[in-house]
């Protein structure tokens, strides 16, 4: 009898084994109508949730948007905004940069096209993106413009707001869709920063063989070293999702309460407002999970998880779209396209409706380049076993201690400042300045550590040439240290805020 029910309960967990297997049904074909179909969702996902998102976007730092908010939404919100604020669509317009670099040179277009297309683009950009575009503008190509030590936004979340085209891209081919991120998410991003892009991508891959989010998500974090924090914090929100399955915002007080501090992004070191990619990310995910396939409550959940909150919807919706296909997209959510589709986004000469084209070919492209097989209108797709990427800390070593107001300014009458700390690393955060009626001027500036040998760099006050910091240095020996910063060519009317000095040390304390 023993053995009997010894094997009885082998059978057992080998049935439910094998029935949780079976659940993540993974495609291994597509039609040409439903690639398009999937494509065309995940575009089209972004600009809705983008959209949606927009009036919340950064007005919740450290908090949810309760439900008692009501989020507008109605036919016509798609074209409110395309008219009226287009920079809200970084989101895509910066996805249709690489696109269109990809178009002109083909889909094995080099590192440095991508790098100068972006930094010599007429739109405005922040955090990783400016400081890259600064770096590369002035001689720093990638990957060394995406590194932390030249780049204090390295862990934003710039490249994962950006990377949806590198897996629209790659249907079921996750990494495929990894080396496409490593080439252009290194312009801008490094470590945990460049982990957001290549975890969306792969989730936006793995939406066009699989209907199961649960499956899409955890299968996608495969991609990520288990080393890395990054790893780390979405790995724990899946655990969340398992022990709160009903309740979404107990797992965002568990997120917040472990994962909110931001150690490289001197505008969020010590302050509520938090760009990293991690805690945008496990929005994304938290969104995916409590959404369960349900378009509305996906965005919606992504939305009120607060921070940057029209880019985690635009994620979120632009994935599940691909994963359900455009067709399946609820009218209501679909309604306030149909009038922009056919608009470019600003700044590009790029629609929807182009991309929608456009990124077809591309995927097609990919595909027969990955040994896939185009047989009339079936696609038979490449099988790839998911491979991590590797390890990339940034900021190791580095530990925020304080954040001072400097409040000091360099100008015609006073042209240096010197800052004492503690520590093993600084930024100095402020901008270039000029009074209103007078052109745009690049002031000249050396910084120097404990009178070793100046640095020099510029700092345009051209807003979108700007210098997203005014100095900083990582890696310094423990100890006490003497800061000189000296303006080199004073000018009436003209000056640098020197706004706040955030020093860093190897201890933890």
């Amino acid at each position: 009898m023993r053995r009997l029910s010894l094997l009885s309960l082998f059978v057992i967990f080998v049935s439910c084994t094998q029935q949780q297997s079976s659940e993540a049904v993974i495609k291994t074909s597509l039609t040409k109508a439903e690639l398009q179909d999937k494509i065309k969702g995940g575009w089209a996902g972004q600009v809705i949730g983008c959209t949606y998102g927009g009036p919340t976007e950064f007005r919740y730092l450290g908090k949810m948007v309760d439900d008692s908010v009501q989020i507008p939404w109605d036919e016509n919100r798609c074209l409110w905004y395309y008219e009226n604020a287009p920079g809200l669509y970084d989101d895509v317009y910066m996805d249709l940069t690489f696109v269109d670099v990809f178009e002109k040179e083909g889909i094995d277009a080099p590192a440095r096209s991508h790098a100068l297309a972006f930094a010599n683009a007429e739109y405005m950009l922040w955090h990783a993106n400016q400081a890259a575009r600064y770096n590369i503008l002035n001689g720093i190509l990638p990957p060394e413009s995406g590194h932390w030590i030249n780049n204090p936004h390295a862990d934003d979340i710039d490249f994962q707001i950006e990377a949806d085209f590198a897996g629209l891209m790659s249907p079921g081919m996750v990494n495929t869709a990894t080396e496409i991120c490593d080439k252009i998410g290194h312009i801008m991003n490094y470590g945990d920063g460049w982990y957001g892009g290549v975890y969306v991508a792969a989730m936006y891959s793995l939406a066009f063989v699989s209907e199961d989010i649960e499956f899409v998500v955890n299968e996608a974090l495969k991609t990520i070293p288990v080393e890395s924090e990054f790893y780390g914090c979405i790995s724990d929100v899946i655990a969340w999702h398992k022990k709160y399955p009903n309740d979404w915002r107990q797992t965002w007080t568990e997120i917040q309460n472990k994962w909110s501090h931001d150690i490289g992004c001197p505008d969020g070191v010590f302050k509520d407002f938090d760009i990293d990619a991690k805690i945008n990310a496990a929005y994304i995910v938290t969104g995916l999970l409590y959404g369960e396939g349900d378009y509305s409550k996906t965005i919606d959940v992504s939305t009120r998880c607060g921070q940057d909150s029209d880019c985690n919807p635009a994620s979120a919706a632009g994935i599940l779209g691909t994963m359900i296909g455009y067709s399946n997209i609820p009218e209501e959510w679909k309604k306030p396209l149909l009038p922009v589709e056919d608009l470019d986004f600003k700044y590009t000469t790029m629609s929807l409706n182009d991309v929608y084209e456009i990124g077809m070919k591309h995927a097609l492209k990919v595909i027969s380049e990955n040994r896939g097989k185009i047989e009339g209108e079936t696609i038979t797709l490449p099988t790839q076993e998911v491979q991590a990427v590797g390890l990339e800390v940034a900021f190791e070593g580095h530990y925020p201690k304080e954040r001072t107001v400097i409040g000091k300014q360099l100008d015609a009458e006073n042209t240096e400042v010197v800052v004492e700390f503690n520590g093993n690393g600084f930024v100095l955060t402020g901008l270039a300045q000029k009074e209103e009626e007078l052109e745009d001027k690049i002031l000249a500036l050396e910084m120097s550590v404990d009178g070793g040998e100046p640095e020099q760099f510029t700092m345009p006050t051209a807003f979108s040439k700007r210098r997203h910091e005014v100095s900083w240095k990582y890696r310094l020996p423990e100890g006490d240290h003497k800061v000189r910063v000296t303006l080199k060519n004073p000018t009436q009317h003209y000056h640098v805020d020197l706004n706040d000095l955030i020093v860093y040390s190897s201890r933890n304390q």
